[in-house]
């Protein structure tokens, strides 16, 4: 008997092991796998040579290229061959683009000229043709070794008017929030796909649960915003990098003519002729109805006021409809995008209750979360597993000055719920320096500067003295000092001309490249026009020698600032990375009882006491 049931029981091992193996190699067959709360890489879904690879174009509802019929968007699918053996279904990781089929080539007078006087109408630039690049049926291979190994489906689309896509770009218009929502239609069967741009012989996206993650750098990044805000079902989840949620906030900056940072002279029409590569018979009528009826005609170079054409191309405006969990990344020393940009729309995501959190790094332009963070994400909201992501309470990750991006550290939020406004006044002692001080001085009286662009914002700010510019600085910090928000600055001031370009940085000195990273001497910046100093949907030419009070936010930051550095507040005109170029000589009169800088301090008055007591 006792053989007999030892029998029995080896044989029962036996069973359940054969069982567990299978289960096993059916998991590494045919299934995804997690662990930790994240999709891992499945061995039977990471040999390149066994994937789907396919093109399709997916049909929308406009015509934006004038020629009588609805536009359709080239997209490609990347797929593990189980979804097509062994009936398998995968959600999908959505990428979509207008540069995939190449750009303009970056020549001489591709960009609007900027040297001349505010309020002159600039001279016009060159016009570049794009030669287009690509063959099918890869539109791009983004995204795809990252995640399909890990069980998901990777699909890429151009943009209206670019690559293989039909239409016009418009640059933000709605056809560019429009055409990746007919792809999730499509992923959803709610929209038709054909082999063909002109043929009729249809596809099906049979593979596919129809969840639907976006994610994307850049321009990449704010399609993702741009589907969310149609409210398709089917999108779960977007990751934008550094996106750009504002092509005012991107081309303007309180009502003044501001270049994103590398690209001086950019505006929107430029880049409209930068990506626009689509199909070569429809150019010109694309150039005609988009970049010149619409593009150049209410882009506005000469007031910079934001308009009901900028409003149109403000992603803020359309999140009403938006249902998506929302992962934003930006860096906070992205000067191209800045990043003002992510910190709008994770906050109105927030007050309208989506799932969200925000990753910050100290980098520039770029940089997604760690690929942990992105899995979990993706793994909790298109495959459903219960990992806690949705309910985790820190809901800002921010990269501390020299960690690795792999490693931020998790806040309660950003801003830092424990900053506390501090509002610093300014004593007089320029051309040398004044001083930055949070208690009241008054009579401090009035300091001028006059305008060089020729002198670039550096040189001017590691200046022992300067008459172009006016540096107020604070005493030595005697302790790490943590700042978290949106600094705001009043300005109180007097041009001796109609018009005036009005810069700000905030620094940390001294200025030293050689022990501390430029990313750490400049803290964060911002510019506006003084002629808007009502609103920045109108603009009043100053009347020389009167006084007007300019007040608006620098850019958004959280930055830790080293013992024994000084915080300086440098006001300049022209910022000859960003702005227009005027000819020098244009003289600003700050008046110093009537300025003040508030800045969001992690203790508040009573950290910032402790920091600078001698």
């Amino acid at each position: 008997m006792f053989l007999l049931n030892a029998f029995k029981r080896c044989s029962v091992i036996i069973l359940m092991s054969i069982f567990f193996s299978t289960f096993l190699a059916t998991s590494q067959n045919g299934k995804p796998v997690f662990k930790y709360g994240q999709a891992q890489i499945v061995e039977a879904f990471n040999d390149p040579e066994k994937w789907i690879r396919h093109d399709l174009w997916v049909e929308t509802n406009f015509d934006t290229d004038g020629d009588g019929k609805l536009d359709r968007m080239h997209v490609d699918v990347t797929r593990p061959y189980q979804t097509e053996t062994d009936g398998l279904k995968l959600p999908v990781i959505y990428e979509s683009s207008p540069y995939y089929a190449g750009v303009a080539p970056n020549i001489k007078g591709v960009f609007w000229d900027v040297n001349h006087e505010l309020g002159e109408t600039p001279k016009d630039h060159v016009h570049p043709e794009v030669t287009r690049i690509g063959q099918r049926p890869i539109i791009s291979n983004s995204q795809v070794k990252k995640w399909v190994p890990r069980g998901y489906i990777v699909v890429h689309s151009s943009s209206p008017g670019t690559g293989f896509s039909q239409g016009a770009p418009t640059v933000g218009g709605d056809n560019e929030s429009l055409a990746p929502k007919a792809v999730i239609d499509w992923l959803n069967g709610r929209a038709k796909g054909y082999t063909e741009p002109y043929g009729s012989e249809t596809v099906e996206a049979y593979w596919t649960t129809g969840k639907v993650g976006m994610t994307g750098t850049s321009y990449n990044g704010t399609i993702p915003l741009a589907a969310a805000t149609t409210g398709v079902e089917g999108l779960e989840v977007i990751i934008p990098v550094a996106p750009n949620t504002s092509y005012y906030h991107y081309y303007r900056s309180n009502g003044l003519v501001r270049s994103p940072g590398g690209y001086l002279g950019e505006d929107i029409d430029v880049l409209y002729e930068f990506i626009h590569s689509g199909d070569e018979s429809k150019r010109s009528y694309n150039n005609q109805f988009v970049r010149d009826s619409i593009l150049r005609k209410n882009q506005d170079r000469i007031t910079g006021d934001y308009n009901a054409f900028w409003a149109s191309r403000d992603y803020l405006n359309d999140m009403d409809s938006m249902h998506a969990a929302l992962l934003m990344s930006h860096g906070f020393n992205d000067w191209n995008v800045m990043p003002e940009h992510s910190y709008r729309i994770y906050k109105k995501a927030k007050d309208m209750g989506l799932n969200t959190q925000i990753y910050y790094h100290q980098f520039g332009h770029g940089g997604p979360p760690p690929l942990d963070m992105m899995n979990k994400w993706f793994t909790h909201y298109l495959f459903g597993i219960d990992n806690g992501v949705e309910k985790e309470t820190n809901k800002a990750w921010i990269v501390r000055e020299n960690d690795n991006p792999s490693n931020p550290t998790p806040y309660a939020d950003f801003p830092n719920p424990d900053a506390k406004p501090v509002t610093f006044y300014l004593g007089n002692g320029n051309p040398d320096n004044g001083e930055l001080s949070a208690k009241s001085m008054k009579k401090q009286g009035k300091e001028t500067l006059i305008d060089n662009v020729n002198f670039d914002g550096k040189s001017l700010v590691t200046s022992v003295n300067s008459k172009h510019r006016l540096l107020y600085v604070t005493p030595k910090l005697n302790e790490d000092l943590h700042i978290s928000g949106v600094p705001n600055i009043t300005v109180t001031l007097a041009s001796n001309k109609p018009a005036a370009n009005l810069s700000v940085w905030l620094v940390s000195l001294p200025w030293d490249e050689g022990k501390v990273n430029i990313t750490d001497n400049i803290i964060t910046r911002g510019w506006a026009d003084p002629q808007n100093h009502k609103s920045i949907s109108e603009s009043t030419p100053l009347e020389p020698g009167k006084y007007y009070t300019v007040s608006f936010d620098l850019m958004p930051d959280d930055q830790i600032i080293k013992a024994g550095q000084h915080i300086g507040l440098m006001i300049f005109c022209s910022d000859k990375e960003f702005t227009l170029h005027p000819k020098p000589g244009t003289e600003l009169t700050i008046d110093l009882d009537n300025t003040q800088l508030t800045l969001p301090i992690v203790g508040g008055h009573k950290k910032l006491k402790k920091v600078m007591s001698h």
